[in-house]
């Protein structure tokens, strides 16, 4: 493991990936995010903003049936990478581990769009909502897939999967009820 400026607490240090462990491994780079999931103020939140604005440019470069390509070789390579991250940093699921959110969020805008910008806005604030507040199934999801080896990266994209479940149900329930 990379020494990455851990800062102790009164319970146990806390691991804060640097740019030396971003680049330390392509599975980390992949896993932070491109750097994202860096951010010292919610990860999870700037990780889904890089991921929309990533989303809508290769929305510009490609078919639909491509992203959906692109969404399937992310999850099995995701799960790699948070698989290889989350080992290299010791922690379970780690808050800069942001790939989670990437690709779950790519698969609701995969699905609503072409969606106009106030409903994607919608999709974004539910989507965090239901992957920070984690009740219900996104809570099961969390708790039931722990670990550092391959079941625990599954756990890490699992719940962010449920969050985007949910997200789209909660939008289609809304859209039915509008028409």
């Amino acid at each position: 493991m990379i020494n990455a400026d851990p800062t102790p607490t009164a319970s146990a240090p806390i691991f804060r990936p640097n740019a030396r462990f971003l680049l330390a491994h392509p599975a980390h780079f992949i896993a932070l995010g491109g750097g994202s999931g860096l951010a010292p103020i919610a990860p999870g939140t700037v990780g889904t903003l890089w991921a929309w604005l990533a989303f809508l440019v290769l929305d510009f470069f490609l078919t639909a049936a491509a992203l959906g390509g692109v969404i399937a070789v992310s999850l099995v390579i995701g799960w790699w990478a948070c698989t290889v991250t989350a080992q290299n940093m010791g922690l379970a699921d780690s808050g800069h581990i942001v790939w989670d959110e990437v690709v779950a969020f790519w698969i609701v805008l995969w699905l609503i769009l072409p969606a106009g910008l106030g409903l994607q806005v919608l999709a974004f604030a539910l989507f965090r909502f239901f992957d920070a507040v984690k009740f219900g199934p996104v809570a099961w999801a969390d708790r039931h897939f722990k670990g550092l080896g391959p079941r625990g990266g599954f756990g890490i994209l699992f719940d962010d999967l449920v969050a985007a479940f949910c997200t789209l149900l909660v939008i289609s329930i809304w859209t039915f009820a509008r028409s």
